[in-house]
């Protein structure tokens, strides 16, 4: 016999807990695993949903996934569910798939209103298992805001009943997709997307940066993309991909070579980062990877130091100038040349001691946003602002000449780097058409 958390729940489903063949409904399933079976019967048991019984069994064949569709009341609900939902409990069991609670939006304070005033919901998407947190076997995967919004309104004394869709038994590629779907309603972030997929794919990469500095001790990459929150997975694949890019580059080749670093995707499997990882099985090893990882962490560091009070409050009108380094054009050139370099160490050394600028922040923001070519549109804002393939081109430049002398970013090395890059682009055009004028 199950378990039983909590007191009893509706008469109706309660008066109606005798034999186990009138408990469950599963003429459209056929026969079930004896031990999704057992684990449904211990549902019933615990939270006494107020369907009739048998409870119809259902199944997503989608993904052979095993479901009902059922009304809990709130005291019920409650009682036994947690929000605390890793999506890979064997591996990755401190790390959570689903995304954060948006305390201040205001359709969230809308619908904790709703729920005051006893509203009823629906669609809250859980898993039942006592795999992990035993106590708590009612694991919310979508629906964290209405959950949290019937948990007040309970404590207030509302106690309706709310439409959930419960899922048992699934292995971590079912959790995943119900993890994705459920959130849909609610426009699932693609860097939560990527943050899902990596965390089923395994640790690795969240303990790299971890190791390096990119996220602290026991942190997990944000779920969407926002000035000083924690690096995001898309972030950290577009910094390990240009760096191994970079080392591909002949240096004495460079100013005849397309020094065009990735922005990688975000939102969807990305066979780019899949096949960097199956043609370097030693990465999560790599020294000289590790070692670059570390100073783009300390340039991020210094950077946001720089524009950073002494009570630690970020200065007035300074956010852009802070997070310049995790502008994606600025990571994904910065490690292209750490790449680059990586053959040449003198002016590897030289790379990364630009965080120690003094007196200014490393990557002089302010200069930046005076850079541009006099064939830029009216509306461009400066070099470090956006993140397209000429900007990306024009930081590569500008990284690649500082590390000549080490004298830091100038007004004129800005300047001189966003000429290089328009030049180089006009070369590589005029070899291009050779090329196609002789083959012709």
């Amino acid at each position: 016999m199950a378990r039983v958390v909590g007191g009893d729940g509706p008469d109706l489903a309660k008066d109606k807990m005798v034999d186990v063949a009138e408990k469950l409904d599963t003429r459209l399933v056929g026969p079930l695993d004896p031990n999704v079976q057992t684990i449904i019967e211990d549902f019933v048991e615990v939270c006494h949903p107020v369907e009739s019984l048998p409870i119809l069994v259902l199944r997503d064949n989608a993904t052979a996934a095993v479901f009902v569709e059922v009304h809990l009341l709130a005291d019920a609900l409650v009682r036994v569910a947690t929000l605390d939902v890793p999506l890979d409990p064997d591996d990755s069991g401190d790390y959570r798939a689903n995304r954060e609670v948006v305390e201040d939006h205001v359709a969230f304070a809308k619908m904790k209103e709703d729920a005051t005033n006893a509203r009823a919901f629906s669609n809250l998407v859980c898993e039942f298992t006592t795999a992990f947190d035993e106590d708590h076997p009612l694991k919310v995967i979508g629906g964290q805001h209405r959950f949290t919004a019937i948990q007040e309104a309970l404590e207030n004394g509302v106690n309706e009943h709310h439409g959930v869709k419960l899922y048992f038994a699934l292995d971590n590629e079912q959790r995943l997709d119900v993890q994705l779907i459920s959130n849909t309603n609610i426009a699932v972030s693609t860097d939560l997307f990527d943050r899902m997929t990596e965390t089923l794919a395994g640790p690795e990469l969240r303990e790299w940066c971890q190791k390096v500095g990119l996220l602290e001790k026991d942190e997990d990459f944000a779920d969407r993309r926002a000035r000083g929150n924690p690096i995001t997975v898309r972030a950290a694949r577009t910094f390990i991909v240009n760096y191994y890019r970079g080392t591909e580059v002949e240096p004495k080749k460079f100013d005849k070579t397309a020094t065009t670093p990735a922005l990688l995707k975000s939102g969807v499997n990305v066979e780019e980062w899949e096949t960097l990882k199956a043609q370097n099985p030693t990465l999560w090893e790599d020294k000289n990877l590790q070692t670059a990882g570390r100073e783009f962490a300390l340039l991020v560091d210094a950077q946001r130091k720089r524009f950073t009070t002494a009570a630690g409050k970020l200065k007035p009108g300074s956010a852009d100038s802070a997070e310049k380094a995790m502008n994606y054009a600025v990571l994904s050139a910065w490690a292209y040349v750490a790449g680059v370099l990586s053959k040449n160490k003198t002016r590897q050394r030289r790379h990364f001691a630009l965080r120690t600028v003094q007196n200014k922040d490393p990557l002089n923001a302010a200069a930046l946003g005076k850079g541009r070519h006099k064939a830029d549109q009216e509306n461009y804002r400066g070099l470090g602002y956006r993140t397209d393939a000429k900007e990306r081109n024009r930081l590569v430049e500008l990284f690649y000449l500082q590390a000549e002398d080490g004298s830091q970013i100038t007004t004129a090395k800005i300047d001189l780097a966003i000429k290089k890059a328009v030049a180089k682009e006009a070369l590589l055009e005029v070899s291009k058409a050779s090329a196609k004028a002789k083959s012709e």
